[in-house]
């Protein structure tokens, strides 16, 4: 394993935790102290500075790690109505543009900041056009958090103008449990919008499925059960010259069950981006793939939480593997 080459890959979806994130309930001190040292953070800093805590940890383990050249980052917009009056936004997840961006400050050679900016602001276009000047590489949209169709026509000038920036944007597809999610905003016509204006267009967590309510389907390694929106995905990807999917999340026990058959599509892998979405807690020993248990051993050692997340993936997609270099396909200025 340590022989393995460095490949020099960049993740292409990492959250950045909001200023206002804070550990209060009893479930998330005690989830905090189990995850974090395998996550790579300070337990009692990041319930003491969440944000803080998470942002030094980033630029340090990014920095050591054997596998990871760079990272891109994001926040998550806030959800507002018609007339862009904020309704909600969520106290972990919605992480500010300047945020980002002051992450990037501190470590350019290792963060590549991306925007959020929901189209339902009135001064959205305005938006893009401004922080794409300042220096973001890309966008993130949560349209199901936002309750925003992407098909409406009105969306139609803000996509034209991510194409016209060159910008990508990075689209959540499949089932979501991190923040309060609209379900008929998660389907895979959500691409629609982004696609049909000639945007660079990245489908999050490969679209995926699932649900808590039936366990035995969301832990069931039978592909029929990863659901309708993964495998169109992967006939969409043959034939849209501006689609990807990244495998972010991937090693969380309801995705990583589809890592055997993904693996065997090679087809679509020249259009596959490696992503982590950290900071969700992953696991390598005991999980839904179908590594031997003496590898999930040896992979669980590994300290640095990328190299861990990476070591674990190249079972499946080995170094020559286009998954690790396909990001310079979508983010070409990027050295």
């Amino acid at each position: 394993m340590n022989r393995t080459p460095s490949l020099d890959t960049v993740d292409i979806h990492m959250h950045l935790l909001s200023k206002e994130a804070k550990f209060t309930r009893f479930y998330d001190r005690l989830a905090i102290r189990f995850f974090a040292r395998k996550l790579g953070a300070d337990p009692a800093a990041l319930l003491a500075s969440p944000h803080e805590a998470y942002r030094d940890t980033v630029i340090r383990r990014v920095g050591e790690s054997k596998h990871m050249a760079k990272t891109v980052i994001f926040g998550v917009d806030a959800k507002v109505d018609e007339k862009g009056r904020e309704l909600h936004r969520d106290p972990t997840v919605c992480a500010t543009n300047e945020e980002v961006w002051d992450l990037h400050t501190r470590a350019p050679d290792l963060i590549v900041p991306f925007m959020s900016v929901n189209p339902l602001r009135p001064d959205a276009i305005e938006r893009l056009e401004r922080y794409a000047e300042t220096g973001f590489k890309g966008m993130k949209f949560l349209q199901n958090y936002w309750n925003v169709d992407t098909r409406e026509k009105r969306f139609r000038p803000f996509f034209e103008k991510l194409a016209e920036l060159k910008l990508p944007i990075i689209v959540h597809i499949g089932s979501e449990s991190s923040v309060h999610s609209h379900r008929a905003c998660e389907r895979l016509e959500m691409l629609e919008g982004p696609l049909e204006a000639g945007v660079t267009t990245i489908a999050a967590h490969m679209g995926l499925e699932y649900s808590p309510l039936r366990l035995l389907k969301a832990f069931s390694k039978n592909p029929k059960h990863f659901g309708d929106n993964y495998h169109r995905l992967l006939k969409m990807l043959e034939t849209h010259n501006n689609l990807y999917a990244d495998i972010s999340a991937v090693l969380t026990p309801v995705r990583a069950k589809a890592l055997p058959h993904l693996a065997r599509q090679e087809r679509i892998h020249e259009k596959l981006l490696f992503g982590t979405d950290f900071p969700v807690p992953f696991t390598t020993l005991w999980n839904t793939h179908d590594l031997p248990l003496a590898m999930c051993r040896r992979l669980s050692k590994i300290e640095n939480p990328f190299d861990r997340y990476i070591e674990t993936v190249l079972a499946y997609f080995p170094p020559e593997s286009p998954l690790w270099s396909n990001w310079k396909k979508v983010l070409p200025d990027i050295q």
